[in-house]
């Protein structure tokens, strides 16, 4: 028996051999070694995760443009208008952060297909499961992150 210490409960350490990518639970994509990192697997467990996100900003976005057409009606009270004017002047900027967002689900999917995904754009190190299962659409590593939110903080955009 092996003297190396993980902490991969021995359950889940082959779970990942007899599911399809999209299968996998995050314990499981967790589990799996790090000579297996971008495999086929796991491209298609992070392109599902993307293109549920996807589905789910998309159907929100019906949703908003729905809402916004109900809301037209006329509104005599002043405070009333305003407080309506408020929820969709804030609905608008959340829908888009959305859209910014799905324009980065869409690099992430050519990512993919290009090979390219999971790795960092600035040092081609891997970005790491964690922060990937955090942050789909990351394409810096941690490090090269905090390195440009410094740079950021420091010298402005």
């Amino acid at each position: 028996m092996p003297s190396t210490a993980t902490k991969v409960d021995p359950k889940l350490a082959n779970a990942w051999k007899n599911k399809a990518g999209r299968d996998l639970s995050e314990a499981e994509l967790l589990a799996m070694p790090d000579s297996e990192y971008m495999n086929d697997k796991q491209l298609d467990f992070f392109r599902g995760q993307l293109e549920t996100q996807k589905e789910d900003l998309l159907s929100n976005a019906g949703e908003t443009t729905e809402h916004l057409r109900e809301d037209t009606s006329i509104v005599p009270d002043p405070a009333d208008r305003a407080t309506i004017e408020e929820e969709h002047a804030l609905e608008l900027r959340t829908r888009d952060r959305e859209r910014k967002l799905l324009k980065k689900i869409s690099q992430a999917l050519v990512r993919i297909d290009s090979g390219e995904y999971g790795f960092c754009d600035e040092t081609g190190e891997p970005i790491g499961l964690g922060r990937l299962l955090a942050r789909p659409t990351a394409t810096l590593s941690l490090e090269a992150q905090q390195r440009r939110e410094l740079k950021q903080k420091m010298f402005g955009d």
